[in-house]
């Protein structure tokens, strides 16, 4: 097995979840994904010999409070080993979430992710020495954000190898030890009975064909009052409705139900959330979603109507979220 992923689920099993209600089944799930990275192929060994290349180097000093993620300094790497470490992380695009400086090597992400976690920060409640959930974690850009208050865990979910390996890369130099993520959808990842004080979902359920189902196993996820920080493409409506689109949304297949607030505060309250806030409504920009070097893919700009950036191009309205928070009764 690739070493960093079998230190890693022994840290997870051990360490960290050993006096968890799940803990076992945690294991049987850990077990079905071991034949994925012990004979890696295809994308998986790509990234396993990138995340092996990095060099050992250790930083002198690390930065999880500040808009860009990340430890060292140009300093603390030999020259001979900065191209090595460059193009190991660069053969990990592409990096949508971020950004992040490594030992002096700015990662220049498609998402100015630092954006959306501003929006929201002052509204949630304090996650010192708070068990958290991240569902669709993605590298651990807003894990590792988290972690500079202090939680008692995060666990994060990220399904897609090329994230999760960029986590790996992240985690081979940060180190937080009370910070975990595992290559797993929502589905699969054990039924986690009342013990998160803190679940974020953020950009996933409207890729989710039963939204209701994930949103009330998400609240059973949270202890009694524990809090969903949630975002969500929505519909600028005032009524009660959902946009489903035809085939594509914004060039994406897999998005199902872009709900309007109000819509959305009624999925809330019958998946039994309450205390139910929308704290922020914002359209997304070309200066927060972008095309870099990093990514080598289409962005923003490529998904609008070139004519119309109000629309995307399938003729919808072109992308806005918003943040609700909310918690378990």
């Amino acid at each position: 097995m690739i070493p960093e992923i079998a230190d890693e689920f022994k840290k997870i099993l051990i360490e960290q979840l050993n006096e968890s209600p799940f803990k076992d089944k945690l294991n049987a799930a850990l077990e079905k994904k071991r034949p994925f990275f012990e004979t890696p192929k295809g994308n998986i060994l790509k990234y396993a010999t990138a995340l092996e290349a990095l060099p050992k180097v250790i930083p002198s000093t690390f930065n999880l409070a500040s808009d860009v993620v990340g430890g060292g300094s140009a300093r603390d790497i030999p020259f001979s080993q900065r191209a090595d470490m460059e193009d190991s992380l660069y053969q990990m695009c592409p990096w949508r979430k971020g950004p992040f400086d490594l030992f002096g090597i700015s990662i220049d992400t498609e998402w100015q992710s630092f954006i959306k976690w501003d929006r929201f920060i002052s509204h949630i409640a304090p996650l010192h020495r708070k068990r958290i959930l991240d569902i669709g974690s993605s590298n651990g850009y807003y894990m590792f954000r988290m972690a500079a208050f202090d939680p008692s865990l995060v666990v994060g979910l990220e399904p897609q190898h090329t994230f999760y390996f960029q986590y790996l890369a992240l985690q081979k130099y940060l180190k937080l030890p009370r910070v975990v993520n595992l290559p797993f959808t929502f589905d699969e990842f054990p039924v986690a009975d009342h013990y998160f004080d803190t679940v974020f979902c953020m950009g996933v359920l409207y890729h989710r064909k039963s939204p209701l189902e994930m949103l009330k196993r998400i609240h059973d996820s949270l202890k009694k009052g524990g809090e969903l920080v949630l975002e969500n493409l929505i519909i600028n409506s005032t009524e009660d409705f959902c946009l489903f689109p035809e085939d594509r949304y914004a060039k994406m297949r897999n998005v199902f139900f872009i709900p309007s607030i109000t819509a959305m505060t009624s999925w809330l309250k019958r998946t039994g959330f309450d205390n139910i806030r929308c704290v922020d409504v914002s359209p997304t920009t070309p200066g927060e979603q972008r095309k870099t070097p990093w990514i080598q893919t289409e962005s923003l700009d490529d998904f609008l109507d070139p004519t119309d950036p109000q629309k995307t191009v399938e003729g919808y309205p072109a992308p806005l979220r918003a943040i609700f928070i909310a918690n378990a009764s």
